[in-house]
């Protein structure tokens, strides 16, 4: 079996908006929880980990568009070869490969 990257859509109340989950693979957090509009990334939210400094994360990249934030998380390193920004990163492509 093996692992690949997970990315679901959630429908928000009344489909106003979508929000997207995206199971982490070998960092702290287990999912990332995030929504895109017009290019841009809003609501991340982090799912277990670090809370400061997952939360600090989120606020950073609020707004900002998605190739930035994957061009600013990409290659983060923390405990091993991945990190928390790296999988925000990862899982921004991810929405990238599934809406083209």
């Amino acid at each position: 079996m093996t692992n690949c990257p997970s990315l679901d859509k959630i429908e928000g109340e009344r489909g106003c908006s979508t929000m997207y989950s995206y199971k982490t693979q070998g960092v702290c957090s287990s999912e990332i929880l995030f929504e895109v509009k017009d290019s841009k990334v809003y609501n991340v939210k982090f799912v277990d980990g670090c809370k400061g400094n997952l939360s600090g994360i989120s606020r950073l990249v609020e707004g900002m568009e998605v190739e930035e934030v994957i061009k600013r998380l990409s290659s983060v390193e923390c405990s091993g070869t991945s990190s928390c920004p790296n999988e925000l990163a990862s899982a921004l492509k991810e929405f990238l490969k599934q809406r083209d």
